[in-house]
Order: structure tokens, then C-alpha cells, then sequence
């Protein structure tokens, strides 16, 4: 039966990328900020040393010691000020404090304005998101169309498999949701 096999790799291909969408979702969600120290913050940081640029965490330690206060320790002392300047050019929207030996991020605490603002990009987020999985079903929707014109599937086939695709469409859209609901309620914590 290859005409299954190859319904069931156009399905485990929709499954993989709608788990992708989800993920990449997870993780620019996890960046956001919530007043809460999180090392995940200064990921996208990027600072340029020894002539490239490459991440902060390939160049120091991150951590958070407390819940208001991010450390940024260097493996190389010698970069400690130009680590702090680029902190400082970044849009993080902290201003590190240096003591020669850290780098200090006091974080402060969130308005409410603040916290609606990142409920908003989240949701945002959460859209384009959506828009990815439905993408990955149309894109699966059109090879199941195919395969019925080809006379690979039958109609009927053709509406169980179509079933099938919504379902795996429905979970992968629920997973988001459940991390767009668990960053958001983080997010409005005081």
C-alpha cells in the first residue's frame, strides 16, 4: 500500500511542523518580559567581541540570583565594560550596573500599562502562530486533494482524512492557546 505510506508521512510532515510552529512559540513567549527575572530575556542579545558578533550566552554566564535582578558574568574579565555597553545599546530596556566583576540587571517592576502592552504582542504572537499551523493545513489539505485527483483516495477517504487534518489542527491550535494562557496569566501577576 504505498498510497498509505504516503498519506501517513504528508500527515507525520503536518504533525512535525504544526509541533514546530507551537515550539518556536513557546520560546519567543518565554522571552517575554514580566517583571520576574528570567535568563531567557537576554537571549536575543547579541555583542560583538573579538571582532564577531555573536550571543551573550557564548561569551558569559547568565543567571538570575532573585526575582528582580539578572547577573551577567563574563568567562574573559577583559570584556566586562564592552559587555556593559552593549547591554546598553541593546533594547532590553535595562540598565546594567557594573562592579568589576558582574554585571548587574535590576529589573523593574511592571505598570499595568506595561503588562497590557506584552498581552498584547503575545496575543499577537499567538495569531501569527495560528496562522502558521492553518497554513501547514492547507498546504497538507492541497497534497490530500492531490491524491484524491490522482485516484489515490476516494471521497469518502478524502473527508476522513480531512477530519483527521482538523483534529491534528484543533490540538496543535489548543497547545498554543495553553501557552499563550499560562504566559498571560504570568504576565498580569503582580
Amino acid at each position: 500500500m504505498p498510497e498509505n505510506e504516503e498519506l501517513e508521512l504528508l500527515f507525520m510532515d503536518a504533525d512535525e511542523r504544526m509541533d514546530k510552529s507551537v515550539e518556536v512559540f513557546r520560546h519567543e513567549a518565554e522571552g517575554l518580559r514580566t517583571g520576574r527575572a528570567n535568563p531567557a530575556m537576554l537571549e536575543d542579545v547579541r555583542v560583538e567581541l573579538y571582532g564577531t558578533v555573536m550571543p551573550l550566552n557564548q561569551v558569559a554566564t547568565i543567571t538570575a540570583p532573585d526575582a528582580r535582578m539578572l547577573m551577567v558574568q563574563p568567562f574573559d574579565r577583559g570584556t566586562l565594560n564592552t559587555l556593559e555597553k552593549e547591554l546598553l545599546k541593546s533594547d532590553i530596556g535595562l540598565t546594567p550596573n557594573n562592579d568589576g566583576q558582574v554585571i548587574r540587571l535590576p529589573i523593574p517592576p511592571m505598570t499595568q500599562e506595561r503588562r497590557q502592552d506584552m498581552v498584547r504582542r503575545l496575543r499577537k504572537m499567538l495569531e501569527e502562530t495560528n496562522i502558521s499551523i492553518r497554513n501547514v493545513r492547507r498546504d497538507t489539505q492541497d497534497g490530500l486533494r492531490a491524491m484524491e485527483k490522482n485516484k489515490q483516495l476516494s471521497q469518502d477517504e478524502l473527508r476522513r482524512q480531512q477530519e483527521r487534518l482538523q483534529k491534528l489542527t484543533d490540538a496543535a491550535t489548543a497547545k498554543a492557546a495553553a501557552v499563550a494562557t499560562r504566559k498571560e496569566a504570568e504576565l498580569m501577576e503582580v
